[in-house]
C-alpha cells in the first residue's frame, strides 16, 4: 500500500457516548458492521492538532499544522483471517477550506471548513470551532499519565482502531489503513463540553448536547500514517 498522507495527531480529547445502534442502521458502510463493545454503541466527539501534515511526502504551504473536530462511530470488517476494526465519520470539522473541499470533492469524506481556535497549555486543552457567532467548545482539564490502557477495555477500544471507511453509495465503501504506535492515556480530571449537536451534526443527534458522556479520554498521541484507500469489493 502507498502511504498517502504522514502528519502527527496530537492532544486528542475524546468525549464518548453511548448511543441507540439504530440511529446509525443507515449510515453504515456496505460490507462492514457496527463495532460494539460490550454490547454498546458509542459515539465519539474527537478534538485534536495535526501537525507536520504531508502529502505524498510534500508539506503544502498554510495547511501544516492545523486543528480537526470530528464525531465518529466504530466498525469492523471480517475477512477470513483477519478482523478490521474501523472508524466512520459523521463529519469532520477543520479550519482550512481547501482540506475541506478536497476531502468532500475527491474522497468523499465529510468534512466542513468552521473557525476553529485552539489551547494547549499546560494541564488543559481545549478546542473550540464557530460559525455565525455561534461557538462550540470541548475543553479537558488533564492530570497524570495512566499508560496504555488495558487489552478488553473501553479505552483500548476508543482509540485502537486502525482502519477507516466511508460510504460513498448504498454498494460502495472505501477503506483505508491507518498506522499510528499506542497511545497512552492521561486523566480527565474534569471536561466541559459545550456543543449545539443539533445544529453541528443534524437534529438526529441533537439529544448529545443533554447527554452526560459515558467517558471522555485524553490521548498523548503519536506519528501517522494514512495509507491511500481502495474500494471493498462484495
Amino acid at each position: 500500500m502507498r502511504k498517502f498522507l504522514s502528519a502527527e495527531w496530537r492532544d486528542l480529547v475524546m468525549a464518548n457516548y453511548e448511543i441507540d445502534p439504530s440511529l446509525l442502521a443507515d449510515r453504515i458502510p456496505n460490507g462492514t458492521e457496527l463495532d460494539l463493545h460490550e454490547g454498546r454503541c458509542f459515539v465519539s466527539l474527537v478534538g485534536f492538532m495535526f501537525l507536520n501534515t504531508r502529502v505524498l511526502g510534500i508539506p503544502i504551504p498554510f495547511h501544516v499544522n492545523f486543528e480537526e473536530v470530528n464525531l465518529r462511530f466504530y466498525v469492523k470488517r471480517e475477512l477470513p483471517d483477519e478482523t478490521r476494526r474501523g472508524v466512520c465519520f459523521i463529519k469532520e470539522i477543520v479550519p482550512r477550506w481547501a482540506i475541506a473541499f478536497v476531502a468532500r470533492s475527491f474522497y468523499g469524506e465529510p468534512y466542513d471548513q468552521w473557525s476553529m481556535t485552539n489551547d494547549r497549555s499546560p494541564g488543559r486543552v481545549a478546542y473550540s470551532w464557530n460559525r455565525d457567532h455561534k461557538s462550540n467548545d470541548l475543553v479537558a482539564m488533564i492530570g497524570s499519565g495512566i499508560g496504555v490502557p488495558a487489552t478488553g477495555s473501553h479505552g483500548e477500544f476508543i482509540i485502537e482502531h486502525y482502519w477507516g471507511y466511508t460510504k460513498r453509495s448504498e454498494t460502495r465503501t472505501d477503506e483505508y489503513k491507518v498506522e499510528h504506535a499506542k497511545w497512552e492515556l492521561r486523566e480527565v480530571e474534569s471536561s466541559e463540553i459545550d456543543i449545539d449537536f443539533g445544529s453541528v451534526y443534524g437534529s438526529q443527534f441533537a439529544f448529545l448536547s443533554d447527554l452526560e458522556p459515558y467517558s471522555v479520554l485524553f490521548a498523548g498521541g503519536s506519528e501517522i500514517a494514512v495509507y491511500k484507500g481502495s474500494k471493498v469489493s462484495g
